[in-house]
């Protein structure tokens, strides 16, 4: 080191030390002596202060040299008051030898500890003053710089800040939380929580629970638990008993109560029918159909819920008229009624409901008599709420009907297009299935008038013709449903009107089995122009492999326009297949196993997303519900595999009935193929072996 800066030089208080160097050299140079008791103690405590280990443990260095945090402590004072404690050994240096040198230890980490070289009495000191030749100490010296291995540096300071941080204050002492004993989870639990729990139950698990305790008996029957009691997947399990304590234990908080097909019931209505009427009086939905219950307990339940908007009575042989005039009385909020087959409700019954309910939107009356009434038919063409409207099994329905139904009484005439111009219906969908009455006539009435048309079905009506559907259709561009089933008279004709109309790319479901006389020449076309479509059943038709072969391959290409674009990931996950067209083809003559297996093989395509479900003959129907089960869980290897060995055995099955030569060959080939099939067809041979089969025995 060079030079020594002036600014950190600091002077030292107390008596300056002697320079002269006469002093110094008649100073003896004797070993100190050995000290005892309380000075020893008080000799080793010093000499632990000074250790050069504190500058370690980022002590925090004195304030006198803080500024800023940026300034390090470089030098130590060198004149210091002398120590209280007398002389020091080893970490300071006696007055004898120091000539008079302050003695004290500093509070700086780094002052020579007991093993210094300063300690050992065989070691010459050469006491340094402003007189020294090479001027390296001016005779104004009051400190001397530290080593640089033990400066303490601005990083050892901050780390040191960073590590300690400076308390103002008393720290407060945290709290030590008493652990509960005996603390009970469940029991102490909100009781809304435990019922929110619970609500993720089935009811027949909830019933299960209720065995725990009477406490748990308590909250599994609360109210909240049973606003929606839906017997449908239970009915047959469930004893009356558990239902009427639901019931009676929920009352008030029921909204939906559907108890179809509870026939336990019987007995309980005509004892607590009543009392379960007066504790149930906030129903929405009520369903009580196919139920055997007494008609004065169905007049309670709807005089005391002035609320409800869904009400299905069908199939009660209790119900009559009066009913219905009590439902047109207390329910005038009803939007959705069901009396289908309800033997004594006629369309008298019914008027009252139409006229009462204004919000009635959805009305199914099957198999009701007296539906050729033109008073009930003109207020329906009045109040024009209905969009949905079942009249099917109704053999009094006919063409007069359905006419005042759709355009009124007398209405005017258009001079141009000879159409009646009154307010379009708001039907949505329409069934007179099975009414047996109407005719080309009375469908013709819908045309122009029905344009929010999406379903309609006219199966079983023997009398129409092409000619009903021919001006139908175009006018109806929302179709998406169309039921055909059993009418002899249609032709090819229908389906290329159907393929040529506006609702052909809305079109999703089509019924046409039992029409025998539809072919190729009209499936073909529609198969092409209907895109939406996802059902098509054609059973006992004329259609044969094309109409397969061309289904499978506009699927394929659907399937390919379609599909979504490529992922960013390198490893993608893998989507599985999903059934988007069901076709039924059974008792189809000309449908063979080559049109069969066109679709197994379509199918089994590797990256397919869109496959078909077919319903064919009941010899091949085993082997395509396992073809389409290994493809719907993606194992397109084994479906293919199924798909070869299957055809492998129906060309040998082929070729074993074939007359001429080598008849026995083919036979055997074909039992052998037969064999290879039903293996796979069962998940493979175990173990590389065929499981062994018996002929069986033949009882003589």
């Amino acid at each position: 080191m060079s030079q020594i800066v002036q600014d950190s030089m600091i002077e030292s208080p107390g008596v300056m030390t002697p320079t002269s160097q006469d002093a110094a050299e008649s100073l003896p140079l004797e070993q100190p002596p050995k000290l005892k008791g309380r000075k020893r103690i008080l000799q080793g405590l010093q000499r632990i202060s000074s250790s050069p280990s504190l500058a370690k443990i980022g002590r925090t260095p004195p304030s006198s040299y803080r500024s800023g945090n940026k300034a390090s402590m470089s030098c130590v004072s060198l004149t210091s008051p002398i120590s209280s404690h007398g002389h020091s050994y080893g970490n300071s240096y006696s007055s004898q030898s120091s000539a008079g040198f302050s003695t004290a230890p500093t509070s700086v980490a780094g002052t020579p500890g007991i093993d210094s070289v300063h300690n050992d009495p065989r070691v010459r000191i050469r006491i340094m003053n402003g007189n020294d030749s090479t001027g390296y100490f001016p005779q104004s010296l009051t400190s001397v710089p530290l080593p640089e291995e033990v400066r303490v540096t601005p990083k050892d300071i901050h780390l040191s800040h960073t590590l300690v941080e400076p308390v103002s204050g008393p720290v407060p002492k945290a709290k030590e939380r008493k652990r509960r004993e005996n603390f009970d989870f469940w029991g102490e639990m909100p009781h809304e929580i435990k019922v929110q729990i619970l609500s993720f139950l089935g009811p027949k698990h909830v019933v299960k629970c209720s065995l725990v305790s009477k406490a748990w008996h308590k909250m599994c029957f609360d109210g909240q638990l049973w606003m929606n009691i839906d017997t449908e997947e239970y009915y047959r399990q469930i004893s009356s008993s558990s239902l009427v304590k639901i019931m009676t234990a929920a009352g008030p908080f029921i909204k939906d109560l559907n108890l179809r097909g509870c026939v336990q019931m019987r007995e309980r209505w005509i004892n607590d029918g009543q009392k379960l009427s007066e504790l149930c009086r906030n129903l929405e939905n009520f369903s009580l159909e196919g139920c055997r219950i007494d008609r004065s307990t169905v007049h309670y339940f709807l005089l005391r819920n002035s609320r409800l908007v869904h009400i299905n009575i069908s199939g009660l042989s209790t119900i009559n008229n009066s009913t219905m005039k009590i439902i047109a009385q207390a329910c005038h909020l009803l939007e959705h009624l069901n009396v289908s087959w309800c033997q004594h409700v006629d369309t008298f019954g019914l008027h009252n409901v139409i006229q009462s309910c204004t919000k009635l939107s959805d009305l199914r009356a099957g198999e009701i008599r007296g539906f050729n009434d033109t008073s009930f038919a003109l207020s329906l063409f009045e109040t024009n709420r209905l969009e949905r409207l079942v009249a099917s099994h109704c053999v009094d329905l006919d063409d007069d009907f359905l006419k005042l139904l759709i355009q009124g009484l007398d209405p005017e005439i258009d001079p141009l297009t000879d159409i009646p111009i009154v307010p379009p219906r708001k039907l949505r969908h329409l069934d007179i299935s099975r009414c047996r009455s109407l005719t080309d006539s009375g469908i013709q009435s819908l045309d122009h008038n029905v344009p929010y048309l999406s379903g309609l079905q006219l199966s079983h009506i023997d009398s129409l013709t092409d000619s009903a559907l021919t001006t139908l259709l175009p006018t109806t561009p929302l179709l998406t449903h169309l039921d055909l089933e059993e009418l002899d008279e249609l032709t090819n004709t229908t389906l290329q009107n159907i393929a040529q109309s506006p609702c052909a790319p809305l079109l999703e479901h089509l019924n046409v089995s039992y029409c025998e006389s539809l072919s190729d020449a009209g499936m073909l076309p529609l198969i092409k122009a209907c895109p939406s479509l996802q059902s098509l059943i054609m059973d006992n038709t004329r259609i044969s492999d094309l109409s397969l072969v061309e289904a499978a391959a506009q699927l394929r290409l659907r399937d390919r326009c379609s599909r979504p674009p490529l992922p960013s990931s390198p490893h993608p996950p893998k989507q599985k297949p999903k059934i988007t067209l069901t076709l039924v083809a059974y008792d189809c003559a000309n449908v063979t196993w080559t049109g069969v297996r066109e679709i197994l093989s379509r199918n089994a395509e590797p990256n397919r997303l869109r496959i078909i479900s077919l319903k064919c003959f009941y010899g091949y129907q085993d082997t395509v519900k396992e073809h389409t089960k290994r493809v719907l869980r993606g194992d397109s290897p084994a479906a293919e595999r199924l798909e070869r060995k299957w055809g492998e055995y129906m060309v040998a099955s082929e070729e074993a009935g074939a007359a001429g030569a080598g008849a026995r060959r083919r036979r055997r080939r074909a039992r052998e193929a037969a064999m290879v099939h039903a293996d796979e067809e069962e998940g493979g041979p175990r173990g590389g072996r065929r499981r062994a089969r018996s002929g069986g025995c033949v009882v003589m």
